[in-house]
């Protein structure tokens, strides 16, 4: 840093830095560290011994010896959504079957009424509370998907109120399109006309009002089929929209190949992953997202092959995956620590699951997920004595700072 970049905005001093830049230190400890911002970027990160001279800042914030990593990333949330379905957890426990939930009004259907019926404001009203949860737990880029209109209009009232969480709290988010969750009742069982619908129409309107920035799909025996999942794919690359899958959740059926081929941002759930699914994502770059939130609230038997996804060196990322029906988690802290100890992941792979392959899962490394020149100065300052303590702890919130954008 030398000339024009001599001064500064803020300077972080007297900390312990996990970066989680790639290199042969665990987290990528620096343990004196600093970090400098300008423009809310981040302009150094490093020992303090190696500040450039002359550095000017205009405040400098001593962190007391605290941990800092890159603030916290959630990768795959519904959190736009109207309702709840509180009341079919409680007919689970009280024994009632999937079917017999559907058949009183429940199930996916059901907050999909409940979001038709929600206005804009509604939906950005009922989604705040969930989002400052992770805010409050230093997230700093959330990723919310659609998928409770599967409509043109609700689609579209959905995405628009997640654009709008962003003007109102200083949070990066990254908006999906979910068309191909779920069937309307209104298709009245036929897949393919609304498949069609969904590539012929939802897509190419949402693309040309830029309310998504990918697509995803439900790829699934109670959902879509590969060839319909297919088609969905196909739309998105003509509207120029990467894409991702909830894949192999409840069943093997190749979706993890089939996102691969599309070079699919990443693929979600995994539980019933195979080992070509695991091979064709680590060709591809795929990241896999786990969600230890859904497969603790459905109580799931098989848990993600983690030790194939490691043989094949594929990006793990974990996630919330908050949702009414299957995942009504909001935070990201208990969703690492349900990954150590139902999915045996490493307290490493826990906390660069949460920054570092959450930025490539969503296409933004180049932009946030480590502490290194150049991203965003998106910062999480915790007061805790060593990185475990982040995964450890239950109902515990150790954050001491938040910082967005240098801020």
């Amino acid at each position: 840093m030398g000339g024009e970049t001599a001064t500064c905005d803020r300077l972080w001093t007297n900390a312990r830095l996990a970066t989680l830049a790639a290199g042969d230190r665990p987290y990528g400890r620096i343990d004196n560290g600093a970090i400098a911002a300008r423009n809310g970027r981040i302009v150094y990160a490093g020992p303090r011994a190696d500040l450039p001279a002359g550095l000017s800042p205009r405040e400098t914030i001593d962190c007391g010896g605290r941990w800092i990593t890159p603030g916290l990333i959630d990768c795959h949330t519904h959190l736009v959504y109207a309702g709840n379905r509180a009341r079919e957890f409680e007919m689970r426990l009280e024994g009632a079957t999937y079917a017999e939930i559907a058949h009183a009004g429940g199930g996916i259907l059901s907050t999909v009424a409940a979001t038709r019926a929600a206005s804009e404001d509604d939906l950005v009203r009922s989604a705040l509370p969930r989002l400052d949860a992770l805010i409050a737990e230093g997230v700093t880029t959330v990723e919310i998907k659609s998928g409770y209109g599967l409509d043109l209009a609700t689609e579209r009232r959905q995405l628009a109120a997640a654009r709008r969480l962003a003007q109102m709290r200083p949070i990066d988010v990254t908006t999906t399109f979910l068309g191909a969750h779920a069937l309307p009742p209104e298709a009245e069982g036929d897949k393919a006309a609304y498949i069609d619908l969904v590539c012929r129409e939802l897509i190419p309107a949402i693309a040309a009002e830029g309310l998504a920035d990918a697509v995803d799909g439900f790829c699934e025996t109670i959902a879509f089929s590969a060839n319909e999942i297919a088609r969905v794919f196909e739309a998105a690359r003509a509207a120029g929209l990467p894409v991702k899958l909830h894949a192999e959740q409840l069943s093997n059926s190749g979706c993890a190949s089939l996102a691969a081929r599309y070079q699919a941002l990443s693929a979600d759930h995994l539980e019933y992953l195979d080992e070509p699914g695991a091979a064709a994502m680590a060709d591809s770059g795929t990241v896999a997202v786990l969600l230890p939130g859904a497969y603790y609230f459905i109580r799931e038997t098989q848990a993600p092959p983690v030790d194939l996804l490691r043989r094949y060196k594929v990006p793990i990322a974990v996630a919330t995956d908050c949702n009414p029906g299957t995942s009504p988690l909001s935070s990201l802290l208990l969703a690492m620590n349900m990954a150590a100890t139902l999915f045996r992941l490493t307290v490493e792979e826990c906390l660069a699951g949460v920054t570092r392959e959450a930025a490539r899962a969503l296409g933004q490394l180049s932009e946030v997920g480590t502490l290194e020149p150049g991203k965003w100065c998106n910062l999480a300052i915790w007061d805790i004595g060593d990185p475990a303590e982040l995964v450890y702890h239950i109902g515990f919130n150790p954050l001491c700072t938040r910082v967005w954008r240098g801020r």
